[in-house]
């Protein structure tokens, strides 16, 4: 399952990245998104870009292409 597929309101845990995301692993790291990070869905775009996450008590918005560069496991 990948971050693009949650639903507002549904928490997770970043499990780790896949391979077609390479480019934005680094981006995302040093966002605080790193494997283990529990974070819920705030908000979706009414067209589904951008996503809305709250981790590590902050508001981060990921671009769709991000979202499913991002493997979870829903809690």
């Amino acid at each position: 399952m990948t971050l693009k597929d949650l639903q507002v309101g549904d928490r997770a845990k970043v499990a780790g990245f896949l391979e077609n995301g390479g480019a934005y692993r680094r981006k995302l790291l040093s966002l605080g998104l790193t494997p283990g990070a529990e974070f819920s869905v705030t908000r979706v775009a009414p067209m589904g870009d951008p996503v809305e996450i709250r981790v590590r008590g902050f508001a981060l918005s990921v671009r769709r292409d991000e979202a499913e560069a991002v493997s979870v496991e829903k809690i």
